[in-house]
């Protein structure tokens, strides 16, 4: 059993306490604190991916209880990806923030450390019931960063975000509870086995319930139609916040993903894919509805948000036909449209901070300053939401369209994307030239200065995006290997069989 897996979780917890206390401590401190930690949980969290890219499954149990019936940490493929993913995101996010952003609450960067904690925990939980406490933390940290920075702007936003994701809570408790009755279990593997064994009248209440999670995780995801809520809400949050957010919705998706091919997959008999055939349809009906949202954005924010529910649905599209190569190219895609949709919430602000009255509005306006470097961040970023090549974006919307065998999904498929991208370039197009290119005679007034923080984060966000290009051939095999780590069953079941104390030597496949 390996400390190491503790530790994406420790060390925000820690680091978010010492800020609950530091709260009237000078600023320059609590943010060299708050980057410190976020820094020590972007290496851990390297360290988990090279430990979980041999294959195997490593388990920490708390206080040595064995599963099903102790808390369980299991740290696979899936998991370490979704960890460095959240890290990488969360790191530059609070260098961006350090730069003026998260002054005015001085609890900012507990609640950005608690919100990493969240995120942490919800990726690594072998149980149902540690995977609600998770969102519960995720959620009510994220609840204080969107209304961070004040004003009635945020207040309705906030309350639809609050409203409805209490509402989804109440609703986990529910399917947890009813799963629980019948299988007297919420550990992943231990369901897994224990499902395909019902029959009888429990089979609709275990039907029931699987259902329900299902809703709630699309509710998490922002799958139509319950995504009318995160426009508004991520476009009215601060820059950091509405960045860090970018993943909030991936942690729905990864809820999915690991959760029914386990429990609801091949292997589950009479619930054997449960609630597939419905969520295909949703994915291109709310990809088809983001770009909708997009071409309709009055400015750069609500683009960019309406550009997270189009990566939604072009993430379940393929997640929902249950194959090696569609999850693989889901991974693929998701790792890219994460980094590049969170560098364009920072490239918004940062051109709102620079056009004076008209802020990030798609209107003609006086020319702004630091264009230059500004509209090649944008394009950048642009050119890879819209799936554009060179870049990662381009790569992860391929992988998806070869993903697909040919039939009915794969001409549903392709033609959404394919037109749902070329609508999504002309709205970027659109929003590029008339926010960069087109500009009138007047003066603008003179903007503050760009902090050297904000410009270094948003640059180095968006190169991310780059380096995906250059590590395009890893990370396709990683996600290949991954996806077939999460549709081996038994690979995962068999931490019900190993003792924690298995030597760490343990060859894939195996649990340490």
């Amino acid at each position: 059993m390996t400390h190491w897996l503790i530790a994406p979780i420790l060390i925000p917890l820690l680091g978010g306490i010492l800020q609950v206390f530091m709260g009237y401590a000078p600023i320059s401190l609590r943010r060299t604190l708050a980057i410190t930690c976020t820094v020590l949980m972007l290496a851990a969290t390297i360290v988990l991916l090279i430990l979980a890219s041999d294959g195997s499954y490593r388990v920490y149990a708390f206080g040595n209880w064995q599963p099903p019936f102790g808390i369980v940490l299991v740290l696979d493929r899936l998991a370490a990806l979704m960890l460095v993913l959240t890290s990488a995101l969360g790191l530059f996010c609070h260098i961006y923030a350090s730069g003026g952003a998260d002054e005015g609450n001085r609890q900012f960067h507990a609640l950005f450390m608690f919100q990493l904690m969240g995120l942490n925990m919800a990726f690594m939980t072998g149980d149902l019931f540690n995977l609600f406490v998770a969102f519960e933390v995720l959620l009510i940290a994220s609840y204080g960063l969107l209304m961070h920075g004040g004003g009635t702007a945020r207040t309705v936003p906030g309350l639809h975000y609050v409203t409805l994701n209490l509402v989804g809570s109440s609703l986990f408790l529910i399917a947890v509870g009813m799963i629980y009755s019948v299988t007297g279990t919420l550990n992943m593997a231990d369901l897994a086995v224990k499902i395909p064994q019902i029959s009888g009248k429990n089979l609709n209440l275990v039907k029931a319930g699987g259902m329900m999670l299902l809703v709630v995780f699309s509710l998490k995801a922002a799958v139509l139609p319950l995504c009318f809520w995160l426009p508004k809400a991520y476009a009215r949050a601060t820059a950091p916040v509405a960045a860090l957010f970018a993943v909030m919705t991936k942690v729905g998706i990864y809820a999915i993903i690991r959760i029914y091919p386990l429990i609801f997959g091949e292997g589950a008999g009479e619930l054997a894919n449960l609630g597939m055939d419905w969520l295909f349809p949703l994915a291109l009906i709310t990809l088809s509805m983001g770009v909708i949202g997009a071409l309709g954005a009055k400015n750069l924010k609500t683009l960019v948000a309406w550009q997270v529910i189009i990566s939604v649905g072009t993430l379940l599209a393929p997640v929902a036909l249950g194959s090696v190569a569609g999850l693989s190219a889901a991974l693929f895609y998701l790792v890219s449209t994460t980094w590049t949709v969170a560098a364009l919430f920072l490239v918004s602000e940062l051109v709102a901070s620079q056009r004076g009255a008209a802020a990030d509005t798609i209107v003609i306006a006086p020319r702004m300053h630091h264009r230059t470097f500004l509209s090649v961040l944008f394009f950048i970023g642009a050119v890879s939401a819209a799936g554009l090549p060179p870049l990662s974006g381009f790569f992860g919307k391929l992988l998806i369209l070869q993903s697909v065998a040919p039939g009915a999904e794969m001409a549903w498929l392709w033609g959404v994307v394919l037109v749902g991208g070329f609508l999504t370039l002309i709205a970027y197009s659109r929003a590029g030239s008339m926010v960069f290119w087109w500009n009138v005679d007047g003066h603008l007034e003179t903007p503050e200065p760009m902090n050297n923080r904000v410009a270094v984060s948003t640059g180095m966000l968006t190169c991310l995006t780059i380096l995906i290009v250059f590590l395009a051939g890893p990370l396709s095999d990683f996600t290949r290997a991954t996806a077939e780590q999460v549709y081996d069953n038994q690979g995962y079941i068999h931490i019900l069989e190993t003792p924690m104390h298995t030597p760490e030597n343990a060859s894939p496949g195996e649990v340490n």
